[in-house]
């Protein structure tokens, strides 16, 4: 029987079913029903899968929330969405307290041990306070639910905003063959096509949170599936190799910054455990420097493939190990389902190496909306397809690659310039951790550029170094006239960096892109 892990605790999948179907009884009661939200303002944790699967049960759509949100955040994604119930770990309730939507019901879930020890709560602030309904307790009051919706709509995932609130994207709910379509496609992104008839021996690792829309949809198809499933509370990349190694871990989904952060360990440490479980690591969601991937599949091995896609088109370009050492820099070939053209502002498709923003959608999936507002998803179709934000281009075999996200893209003097592509060449000078560049004002060119250096530890670096080293490896146009260093990069808890609170400062009271 399959089980599902947190630190020391443990479960099995009947034991989460079950409590989402004592779930469901109580959505019932509190008359939550078809098309009604469910917001899950939790870390990785049972309770977040239980309330997921407990919304499908009854026809209506969780809300994963990000818990790093700010009170006013809260406040506007609590009441976008139209949240029926709102599900909240202990520690996290006191921040955003008065963001809570008055007569709206609020289950309390006490934060486990691991998730405390992860991010250095106390006992006294995981526990439930005192007049509030706790999780647990208030499943005792429900029988099962014995028959209810087998798909669910799907989950409404809000993207992050870039000139505004965040959209959520909100599905029609499936036909079946249009849910079949999406479970055999996440399936084959995910690698568990070749395991649908013995999912018990899959281990997947959840190691990125799940209010992310691939974490989500990795961690439900897991569990559904039947799939042994490890609850990383927090990314740490020596303890992942520690969980590989114990519970002989088969799949993960990852993001190209825990790349990063293993090849950073110590070769001893690297060399301590053993990998050879490891059967198929997917990535996404952010670019990859081509010799950290080629690092990563030369110390895993070819178990690392990647896809491209976004919440609104899902997954729709693929490529796995061989592929890309063939095609280094590539995201993939597009699917079979899937429709994906590289356009020019006037929609004309172009041809092999030409840039210009990347189209795609997905035929085979139920379409969607964001959630009350209807106008910003018409708003988002371009020739027949959606723009996921992205900037590209095929070369001539026919695979994908990235240059950046068009909201990033800087135009200075008249001229196109990519900070992924400065951005990957800082990522190899000796002394850099990590690093962003983008677009601040500026009086002659309209836009200039700005590189932000997270330096590693005892390492001394200069502007000028910094600037020498790019002269030699990019156009002079592309060195960045500003160079400035930060302890710590901000991020959101993926890894992701916060760019936008980087930029922003720069364009205060200015007509900008942030």
């Amino acid at each position: 029987m399959a089980q599902i892990r947190s630190g020391e605790r443990v479960c099995t999948t009947e034991d989460i079913m079950a409590r989402a179907a004592r779930a469901a009884s109580g959505f019932e009661a509190m008359g939550i029903g078809h098309g009604d939200t469910v917001a899950l303002y939790l870390r990785n944790d049972f309770p977040f899968l239980e309330g997921s699967f407990a919304a499908g049960l009854v026809g209506a759509y969780p809300v994963p929330v990000n818990w790093h949100y700010t009170e006013d955040e809260a406040r506007y994604l609590f009441e976008n969405s139209g949240a029926k119930l709102i599900v909240i770990h202990a520690d996290l309730l006191p921040p955003v307290a008065n963001a809570l939507p008055k007569g709206t019901p609020v289950l309390v879930v006490e934060t486990p041990p691991e998730i405390r020890a992860a991010y250095g709560i106390s006992e006294d602030r995981a526990r439930v306070p005192k007049g509030m309904r706790a999780w647990y307790s208030w499943l005792e009051d429900f029988p099962p639910k014995q028959a209810g919706t087998q798909d669910g709509p799907g989950t409404i995932i809000y993207t992050s905003g870039t000139t505004g609130r965040p959209k959520g994207v909100r599905r029609k709910p499936p036909t079946p063959e249009e849910a079949a379509a999406s479970s055999a496609i996440m399936s084959r992104g995910f690698g568990f096509t070749e395991w649908l008839d013995r999912p018990e021996q899959i281990v997947s690792a959840i190691v990125g949170p799940m209010y992310h829309s691939a974490p989500n949809a990795y961690g439900l198809s897991s569990t559904r599936l039947g799939a042994n499933v490890i609850l990383q509370p927090r990314f740490d990349a020596e303890e992942l190799l520690q969980l590989i190694e114990k519970h002989r871990v088969t799949h993960i989904h990852m993001v190209p910054i825990m790349f990063n952060r293993l090849l950073k360990l110590p070769d001893a440490v690297k060399t301590k455990y053993d990998l050879s479980s490891l059967k198929f690591i997917i990535h996404a969601a952010a670019p990859v420097s081509p010799p950290i991937k080629r690092a990563m599949i030369e110390w895993w091995g070819p178990v690392i493939n990647e896809y491209y896609g976004s919440t609104e088109v899902g997954i729709v370009v693929f490529c796995d190990a061989e592929q890309w050492l063939a095609h280094p820099g590539t995201v993939g070939k597009p699917l079979p389902e899937s429709d994906v053209r590289v356009v020019d502002a006037s929609g004309n498709t172009l041809a092999p190496r030409e840039i210009g923003e990347v189209l795609a959608r997905t035929r085979t999936i139920a379409d969607f909306t964001y959630h009350k507002d209807d106008q910003k998803r018409r708003d988002s179709e371009k020739a027949g397809l959606i723009a996921p934000g992205d900037v590209g281009y095929f070369d001539e075999d026919g695979f994908l690659y990235l240059c950046d996200r068009a909201k990033d893209m800087v135009i200075s003097g008249g001229v196109n310039i990519y900070p992924a592509e400065i951005e990957a060449e800082l990522h190899k000078m000796p002394g850099v951790a990590d690093c962003a560049v983008f677009g601040i004002p500026d009086e002659e060119f309209g836009e200039g550029l700005c590189a932000v250096i997270q330096k590693q530890p005892g390492v001394e670096l200069r502007a000028d170094n910094v600037k020498a080293y790019l002269r030699s490896h990019v156009a002079g146009f592309k060195v960045p006239k500003k160079i400035e260093f930060m302890a710590e990069l901000p991020r959101e808890d993926s890894g992701k960096i916060f760019k936008r609170k980087l930029r922003e400062p720069y364009w205060e009271g200015l007509e900008r892109r942030i």
